[in-house]
């Protein structure tokens, strides 16, 4: 019998994906809503004990006397990797880069140790799903071959606890944690048990040490990373590497980045030499053409403190069949879409309801701030009435449900990009500022004076 006063233990199960502790078995996470993933972990005491002062690993000084030396960022040498990373890599720091198989991972961050072991001394590269030899071949392609550089091959935890003891590197690099297991903890290899393992113990030797650690992620079949979802909140800076497999451009951006800002993004391009950096990419999302074409327009988009000029497009094509009429979108929010439609419709008199439209961003970006709407909105009237819009002009603006236009953030930060490029005309909400030398700006208040302006 236990003591009086007393609760005896009680088995408790804990959620695989966020960590949540219930004291008994439910189908579906109260947290995180996901099914079957309360696992039964253990006992935990149903009433709270008294816990008593126990020794400080430091004492506590007033913050303006924290050293600040041991935290600043190192440059890699690769612009746009340190852009995202606000600055470099942070000694000590973990970083978490996740992206589809095959979208060039492995070759940025070798192209990285690279860098570093050229400027810092000892990297380590631990490859869990190449072997030694395919990883070689690789950086003999890329350039990246250097006696501080050092590779293994390992899929034990504590195999590559043992190779960072003997290289004492700067920078780690695991590729990927998934497939590192760790013989402490049950679970399937790969498993939210065995990832958030090896994460917390790679997570304690990289602080103790101050190497700098950077944990390539597997992703799921819609984007999100693969795994846990406290794997993101052990980490420093969580990295997401996109690309589209039939385009050469590759675009890195930080979610979470405890030393720097969280939306800034990197543009590579990727082929034969490896991944290199573009670090003008306005170019890549916008047509070069010697005429203007109906259903065309370009507009800036802010990607963190970048301005990035961008095309989109648009379409309308009779409906055939005498069915519903189809509304198509690629790299652009098809809710935002289908709202300027109406709108264009509407409060612009363009007759949209019995044709086809359909939208697309240019080079594969994808376009989702208020920003681009005017520009969205231009498209799709100039492509209904087959009449282009005046050339070396751009449009900014987010347009409402009422057809007004409102001004964006960063207008003139915006409207210098664009002048910078050649562009010599703005399509812009009342009271956007001054213009760029060389720019004349055209005011209008909304939908429907826009396209008087224009037609």
């Amino acid at each position: 019998m236990p003591a009086s006063g007393v609760k005896s233990a009680r088995p408790a199960h804990r959620c695989s994906e966020c960590g949540y502790t219930s004291p008994k078995w439910v189908g579906r996470c109260p947290e995180c809503q996901a099914w079957g993933s309360i696992q039964e972990v253990g006992a935990v005491a149903s009433s709270l004990r008294a816990v008593s002062a126990g020794p400080v690993s430091a004492k506590a000084r007033p913050i303006a006397q924290v050293e600040l030396a041991g935290a600043r960022a190192v440059p890699t040498g690769i612009a746009e990797f340190d852009r995202v990373l606000g600055g470099g890599l942070v000694p000590g720091a973990v970083l978490l880069v996740a992206g589809e198989p095959g979208v060039g991972k492995s070759t940025l961050l070798l192209e990285v140790a690279h860098r570093v072991a050229a400027a810092n001394g000892p990297t380590l590269v631990v490859s869990g799903e190449e072997s030694a030899a395919q990883v070689r071949l690789r950086a003999e392609r890329i350039g990246a071959l250097h006696d501080d550089l050092y590779l293994a091959t390992e899929t034990e935890l504590s195999a590559v606890l043992a190779h960072v003891d003997d290289v004492n590197p700067s920078l780690l690099v695991l590729d990927s944690v998934q497939t590192v297991r760790s013989p402490a903890v049950d679970g399937t290899d790969g498993g939210a048990t065995q990832v958030r393992a090896v994460a917390s113990a790679l997570t304690a030797v990289a602080k103790g040490r101050g190497m700098t650690t950077i944990l390539v992620g597997h992703v799921t079949k819609d984007g999100a990373i693969a795994g846990p979802r406290a794997l993101e909140h052990l980490v420093d800076v969580v990295i997401s590497f996109d690309g589209e497999r039939h385009s050469t451009l590759r675009m890195i951006r930080a979610t979470k980045n405890r030393f720097g800002p969280a939306d800034e993004i990197g543009c590579f391009e990727i082929g034969d030499g490896g991944v290199v950096g573009v670090p003008d990419p306005s170019h890549l999302f916008v047509s070069r053409r010697s005429a203007p074409v109906p259903g065309s327009c370009v507009t800036v988009t802010m990607e963190g403190s970048r301005p990035l000029l961008a095309e989109v497009q648009a379409l309308v094509a009779t409906a055939g069949g005498g069915g519903s009429p189809r509304r198509a979108v690629s790299g652009l929010d098809s809710q935002r879409v289908a709202m300027i439609n109406a709108v264009v419709e509407r409060r612009g008199g363009v007759r949209l309801a019995d044709a086809d439209v359909f939208t697309a961003s240019v080079g594969g970006v994808r376009i989702v701030e208020p920003a681009a709407d005017l520009a969205l909105a231009l498209a799709i009237a100039s492509a209904s009435k087959d009449r282009p819009l005046p050339h070396g002009l751009i449009a900014l603006g987010e347009v409402g449900l009422s057809g007004e236009i409102r001004r964006v953030g960063g207008t003139g930060r915006r409207l210098g990009e664009a002048a910078r490029q050649g562009y010599t005309a703005a399509l812009v909400p009342e009271d956007s500022g001054p213009a760029p030398k060389g720019m004349r700006l055209i005011e209008v208040p909304d939908i429907g004076a826009a396209f008087a302006r224009l037609w």
